[in-house]
């Protein structure tokens, strides 16, 4: 019975060391003001996004929640409101995987919103298919919606400076690759569509997430935006809702132990929005709070050039 319990007791130790200790996310700990700045985060109708908009809210900011639901954006932005205390949270309709649909958000907001200090591109998908625009589902969403979001917002994030674009990638991007020929032929990012596929393009598309702050920040120098792409940590979330009902039942238990929860992941997403003095790191890479060597794919100026104008005449920008 001793045994058993020191067992017992042994695995308990385990679980907390490796949970507390590798997989909880660094807390954010910046304790200023927001009161009058406004901030955009895309896919904050849950998880990350609705995580780091309540972040920015309690911090007094006025958060645009920028979601495809109207339905969970709505009732996301109620449930803010109430426990930040902060009236100043909106929804607005934003469907990544339609650039229509982006350049229709970015007029309303110009449009209707003075200010623009913080644009967090968090918004992201692990699914095949294809985007309103012929786009593989994850090239599309998580990086040209947000490439093209980005773009049109860029002069009133330059008006309003100092301001930051922070990028939600992973630390996944170091498995992934940009084949320009497969963007050229498929406008994709891998060639099929299977579960694996979709694993590969979503890494893919992380990496573009990295290479994307890169160039942006090379654009930028000199200006008072500044940009930061992250990897949140390993967190529990829906972003595996496309997998296979299967792969969902073998991957939901360890996820739920040891993964963290939505609050721990929008700490580096907050602390590369609000961190003062991480300016001269504009383009790098954060996780856990900290500054992080991207993988070595992330770090082609060349490649990230490429990939920058590809995006444009994809988007339609050139």
């Amino acid at each position: 019975m001793s045994a058993l319990l020191c067992l017992v007791a042994g695995a308990v130790f385990t679980y907390v060391a490796v949970y507390y200790g590798l997989f909880r996310a660094a807390r954010c700990s910046w304790s200023g003001t927001l009161s009058g700045k406004t901030a955009i985060v895309t896919g904050s109708s849950g998880g990350i996004g609705k995580a780091t908009a309540l972040g920015l809210a309690q911090r007094g900011a006025r958060v645009v929640l920028a979601c495809r639901s109207q339905e969970k954006g709505e009732a996301a932005a109620f449930d803010i409101r109430q426990e930040s205390g902060n009236n100043q949270v909106v929804f607005m309709h934003l469907d990544l995987s339609s650039l229509k649909s982006v350049r229709r958000f970015a007029q309303t907001f110009l449009q209707t919103e003075p200010r623009l200090d913080i644009l967090v591109n968090n918004a992201g998908v692990m699914s095949p298919g294809r985007t309103e625009d012929g786009f593989g589902m994850a090239l599309g969403v998580n990086h040209l919606g947000h490439f093209l979001l980005t773009n049109l917002l860029l002069e009133r994030l330059r008006r309003c400076g100092p301001s930051r674009v922070v990028t939600v990638a992973a630390l996944l991007h170091r498995l992934g690759r940009v084949d320009f020929a497969l963007l050229a032929s498929r406008k994709d990012l891998v060639p099929g569509e299977s579960t694996w596929s979709s694993f590969r393009a979503y890494c893919s598309s992380k990496l573009c997430n990295v290479l994307f702050s890169r160039e942006l920040a090379n654009r930028l120098e000199g200006t008072a935006v500044t940009c930061y792409s992250l990897h949140p940590g390993l967190v529990y979330s829906d972003l595996g809702r496309s997998l296979s009902v299967w792969l969902q039942l073998l991957l939901l238990p360890l996820a739920k132990l040891f993964f963290a929860d939505a609050e721990g992941g929008s700490q580096t997403v907050l602390h590369c929005a609000l961190r003062e003095g991480i300016e001269p790191l504009s383009g790098r890479y954060f996780s856990s709070c900290a500054l992080q060597q991207v993988g070595a794919p992330g770090r082609d100026d060349a490649v990230a050039k490429k990939l920058w104008e590809v995006s444009e005449r994809l988007t339609g920008l050139s």
